[in-house]
């Protein structure tokens, strides 16, 4: 189990840019003009420009928080760190969740007011599902080390 979670883990890693990169949204402004694609770091080469706190919220739960959570867990599952790491990896989580809430929201909005036309891109399913892997990695890693954890902290007889 614990060979399978530190393969998968490592295949975040590869994941992770490849869905950053990757169009999340196609969106145009009216229906009579082409639709331009927009990924994670294009999102975050126009916010650079407009908007440096919404880029540097974006940068972070989009590129940090999920790699950083990743690498944590890896090294957790080759124990490489220490296990009060653990409940940071939680955290770490829940921002990259909220990228995926605020992208979401966008959507909604900008479907809402009619102006334009927007679809969703393959990115933004590959990217939720590396955040959603890397919950599920996290809880699994927390049972194995729980599970490898237990007879040490077994009573002496």
């Amino acid at each position: 189990m614990l060979l399978f979670l530190r393969i998968f883990t490592a295949a975040l890693l590869v994941l992770y840019p490849l869905a950053w990169f990757a169009p999340l949204i196609r969106a145009g402004l009216l229906p009579l003009f082409g639709m331009s694609e927009i990924s994670v770091v294009s999102g975050l080469q126009k916010l650079w420009q407009t908007d440096l706190f919404l880029a540097l919220a974006v940068a972070l739960f989009a590129i940090v928080a999920p790699i950083v959570k990743t690498v944590a867990l890896l090294l957790l599952q080759m124990h490489s760190a220490e296990r009060w790491l653990l409940p940071a990896t939680h955290f770490l989580g829940r921002l990259a969740m909220a990228d995926i809430f605020l992208i979401a929201l966008y959507v909604t909005i900008f479907k809402s007011i009619s102006i334009g036309r927007i679809e969703v891109g393959w990115g933004l399913y590959l990217f939720t599902f590396c955040v959603v892997a890397g919950i599920v990695v996290g809880h699994l890693t927390e049972r194995v080390l729980d599970r490898h954890a237990a007879p040490l902290l077994a009573p002496a007889d």
